[in-house]
């Protein structure tokens, strides 16, 4: 599969990569950005349902790339194959090919624009808010960057919550740098594949070509140690079945990549600063930067937002899916409510079958042990990974969602009142 310009629509193409930085991005964050561009181009065009399990598939995909010797190595291969096989499930063969001069599309660089210390990404949800309004407080008083991805249907959400940083008056300046996801159809006129695990990929290898024009040796991918981790709920659920695209395995996989070809002193290290907290205590640490309740509950956390579906509702969060619940436990631990206008209620009576498969799939892991070997058995961890800590986490995590269950068993009692 060969992936070029067109597999993104054109009313976006134009600021995909294309926006005024203050230097001029090195060959290899180039290559790095325009390899996640086209992985996650054929993840979107490669439907898991044409599979015989339905989820593992097997893609072939050529890049063309600058640096076409650092990337056509076996050491860097391996990288990427391991990196996208954890991030998606599926078996990868990626070649690389020489990038011609026509197709190179450079950066914009204006050496008036100012040059941020910090570069983090920003997607509109808690997490990222809680990490953008903590930094933005800092006392370094160069620039904070924050880059986010543009959500079709949720843009005015993503901009209301960038808002709510700027409001702040934090003492440093905060910039934005909006970038694109959105791929055109593949011609076949069939839906594209949903899963989109090569997503966060997308988005980490855009903020290291951000954070290597502002001369920037880290990039933060704030997201809290719980949903990180993101331990399965079921046996079904294990390794890729569950996102991790900010496992730190995952991580660990992609600095390794970044390392394998990158410059000598231009490399660039990509973190989670939120590694050792609940969600609880992300949304404690948002209100602690001065953020309000109304601040938290309009943000967007849903798997599965109901404005991105065709005809659906203009609501940012379903309410029913994981990452809502584990939101919903996070918003009652901080604030002791939660205003979020969500679509449905998971412990709703009336609520459809099919859309009640994680609160059920919650209430048995809950109600059941989660141990140590459960972690460590799932997907691996980084050998410098403090395995207790990590544990802790996930220990916290669900005596916040334990609240979940009890406000649940209440509405189960009014109701038969």
């Amino acid at each position: 599969m060969e992936i070029g310009e067109e597999s993104f629509q054109e009313k976006e193409r134009r600021i995909t990569g294309r926006h005024h930085l203050p230097g001029p991005v090195p060959d290899w964050a180039e290559d790095l950005f325009r390899v996640a561009r086209a992985a996650f181009i054929a993840d979107k065009y490669v439907r898991r349902s044409g599979v015989r399990d339905r989820w593992t598939r097997r893609i072939s995909l050529a890049v063309p790339v600058t640096e076409h010797e650092r990337w056509h190595s076996a050491a860097v291969r391996a990288h990427l194959a391991a990196l996208l096989q954890i991030l998606t499930g599926d078996l990868w063969d990626v070649d690389f090919r020489p990038l011609t001069g026509h197709h190179v599309e450079e950066a914009m660089v204006s050496a008036d624009d100012p040059r941020a210390s910090e570069v983090a990404l920003f997607s509109g949800g808690l997490d990222s808010l809680s990490w953008a309004a903590t930094r933005s407080r800092s006392d370094d008083p160069r620039p904070l960057l924050l880059v986010m991805f543009r959500e079709i249907g949720l843009l005015r959400l993503q901009h209301q919550v960038y808002k709510a940083v700027e409001r702040l008056g934090g003492r440093r300046p905060v910039m934005l740098l909006p970038m694109s996801q959105t791929p055109a159809g593949d011609g076949s006129g069939m839906r594209l594949e949903t899963s989109s695990r090569t997503r966060g990929l997308l988005y980490a290898a855009g903020a290291i070509r951000a954070a290597t024009a502002h001369g920037v040796g880290t990039v933060h991918i704030p997201e809290n140690g719980q949903l990180a981790l993101n331990p399965p709920l079921t046996p079904a659920r294990s390794a890729a079945c569950s996102t991790r695209s900010v496992h730190p395995w995952t991580l660990d996989r992609l600095n390794a990549l970044v390392s394998a070809v990158s410059d000598a002193g231009s490399t660039v290290r990509v973190v989670n600063p939120l590694a050792r907290l609940t969600k609880g205590e992300v949304c404690k640490a948002a209100r602690d930067a001065g953020l309000t309740p109304s601040d938290l509950e309009s943000t967007l956390s849903c798997g599965k937002p109901p404005a991105r579906r065709s005809g659906g509702p203009p609501i940012a969060n379903c309410g029913v899916c994981f990452p809502c619940l584990v939101r919903r436990s996070g918003l009652l631990h901080a604030n002791g409510t939660d205003g979020t206008p969500y679509e449905a209620l998971p412990w709703a009576a009336d609520l459809p079958l099919g859309r009640g498969t994680d609160w059920r799939a919650l209430q048995r892991w809950l109600l059941g042990r989660y141990t140590l070997t459960d972690l460590l058995t799932d997907t691996p961890l980084p050998p410098d990974t403090e395995t207790t800590v990590a544990f802790d986490v996930i220990r916290r995590g669900r005596k916040e969602l334990v609240r979940l269950l009890q406000i649940a068993d209440a509405a189960e009692a009014a109701d038969a009142a």
